[in-house]
């Protein structure tokens, strides 16, 4: 596949911010004003889609498929729009993939940056265009007040800056809900990488949230495991989000003919609720047919906080205790 490579973003650039799963309506006023100081900050103008703009939300919390595909296809579509944001996630993007138009996301690349649900999208895009996309916060996650230096730093770095460099683990992590309390934090000292098993890989990145992206496997929205990928991979805590669930994610996976091409995989954080702890995951990962792979976890993506920036179509590199990316 031919990769397309978005232009990064300089200061004065428009960012476009469109909802493709849950609606803007559920997002706090606190969190809106934050997002928006720290866009500024960034030197970026905010401008939002038609639809999202207008609050809409429907009995699944979202807008409808319709005006959520011409919210997407117009940020594609203005040329004044270098980058478009997801404003979160939730549980049902998938929906609007067979009514995108690809051929013109293809033929106007511009930085995508989403996590969580909208890993369908991320994966789909590139599946579709060879259009690199860039797993990273929402635009409300932007709006976390307290501890998101780590996600602001990984951030620029990737869509403004050098756009490569080593991962390094964040100082302290979170799992609070701050989307409902801003103030009530509470902040757990980071122990690093957990080094499952070690050795050495480099390949290209695909992925995201597990569950989401195992909705795409048999259709064409799936992008292929090709040569030497390195898979990175966490999952949400729901009723069913604990250790067993991400088995049985995991397990699909390697069930895909093309699993074999897979060089080495990424784990991103647990949340607390789900109970995984190291010795759980190692017994997990204790698989034959994932013996011969470099495995790292306890990485600074998922959905704790802070939330590191990487690319679905980029380059990874693992090398022991280090993970490397770039463009």
């Amino acid at each position: 596949m031919k990769k397309i490579v978005p232009a990064k973003l300089q200061k004065g650039d428009e960012v476009r911010i469109v909802a493709p799963a849950r609606s803007f309506k559920i997002i706090g006023q606190d969190s809106r004003e934050c997002a928006a100081k720290r866009f500024a900050d960034m030197g970026l103008k905010v401008t939002f889609g038609k639809y999202m703009a207008s609050e809409e939300m429907d009995l699944m919390g979202s807008s409808s498929v319709e005006h959520r595909v011409f919210d997407m296809m117009e940020a594609f579509k203005d040329k004044n729009v270098k980058a478009i944001f997801t404003i979160i996630g939730g549980a049902n993007s998938n929906q609007i993939l067979p009514y995108l138009d690809y051929d013109v996301i293809k033929n106007n690349p511009k930085i995508f940056c989403g996590f969580s649900d909208i890993t369908a999208l991320l994966n789909a895009i590139y599946a579709k265009t060879g259009m690199i996309t860039f797993h990273g916060p929402h635009y409300s996650s932007i709006g976390c007040i307290k501890g998101s230096e780590y996600t602001l730093e990984n951030l620029q770095n990737m869509l403004m800056g050098a756009q490569k460099g080593e991962l390094l683990p964040s100082k302290e992590w979170s799992d609070d809900p701050w989307f409902i309390d801003q103030n009530d934090r509470h902040f757990i000292k980071n122990e690093g990488w957990w080094v499952i098993n070690p050795g050495q890989a480099r390949g290209t990145i695909i992925g995201g949230n597990i569950g989401t992206f195992d909705l795409l496997l048999g259709t064409s929205f799936r992008p292929k495991f090709e040569k030497d990928t390195i898979l990175f991979i966490e999952d949400c805590f729901t009723s069913a989000g604990d250790a067993g669930a991400f088995d049985r994610h995991l397990q699909a996976l390697m069930y895909q003919d093309d699993f074999k091409n897979v060089a080495g995989i990424v784990v991103g954080r647990f949340q607390k609720a789900s109970e995984v702890s190291r010795e759980k995951l190692e017994f997990i990962l204790n698989k034959p047919e994932l013996k011969h792979l470099p495995i790292i976890a306890n990485v600074d993506f998922g959905h704790t906080t802070p939330l590191t920036t990487f690319p679905i179509g980029g380059t990874a590199t693992i090398d022991g205790d280090k993970i490397f990316i770039e463009l």
